[in-house]
């Protein structure tokens, strides 16, 4: 699928394994979730802008290339989508920071906006979605369409693991969103969690149940 980018980075793969284990804690969890990503976030700002800018060395002027146009702006998914806000800002620390908060409905599973705050300009911004789950796809589907409705354009999406069935879901929604995705696992089961998954990303970010 164009658009689509499925990470095989080892060090992504090895993190995202540990990540599964029932056993890994809080602490560890969370510092693992920052660190993929930083490893994710370092494939998908590959294609950032560059311009070239004066700079002078201890030797002398030189023309050299640093990020230009387009400011960046991360939208995390709340609340799970805040595990991951660290990693990309450790990347590029002047980015600003947004915020989409959803609900999903037990029964229907389809997904509810409760908060929605975004960087202005939000139109003249790279825009990194962040969520560490892509199960059904509502969510990241609605996320997208809140952030289009504001005047976004430019728009990526990260997830560290995604459900076919969610991937499928948000592509055919968004084709022209840039889609970046840790581990595609195998399906998701008839609760709408993904399997073999990781469990709750959110209860197990925030040490909560």
């Amino acid at each position: 699928m164009d658009n689509v980018y499925i990470m095989d980075h080892p060090l992504i793969q090895h993190k995202i394994s540990i990540l599964r284990d029932k056993r890994t804690g809080t602490n560890e969890f969370r510092r693992l979730t920052e660190e993929i990503a930083v490893l994710m976030g370092y494939e998908a700002l590959r294609d950032l802008p560059l311009e070239n800018v004066e700079v002078e060395t201890p030797l002398e002027k030189c023309m050299t290339p640093m990020i230009s146009g387009k400011k960046l702006a991360v939208v995390p998914v709340l609340r799970a989508g805040l595990g991951m806000v660290n990693g990309i800002t450790t990347l590029v620390p002047s980015a600003r920071i947004g915020h989409i908060g959803l609900y999903r409905d037990p029964v229907t599973h389809e997904p509810h906006e409760y908060y929605c705050k975004l960087p202005d300009p939000i139109d003249q911004r790279l825009i990194v979605v962040t969520d560490p789950m892509l199960a059904t796809g509502g969510s990241a589907v609605a996320a997208v369409d809140f952030i289009k409705q504001h005047g976004g354009k430019s728009i990526k999406c990260m997830f560290i693991i995604a459900a076919p069935e969610g991937l499928k879901r948000l592509h055919e929604a968004h084709p022209d969103v840039q889609i970046y995705v840790g581990h595609l696992d195998r399906e998701l089961n008839e609760a709408a969690y993904i399997c073999p998954g990781l469990g709750d990303a959110g209860d197990r970010i925030f040490g909560t149940k």
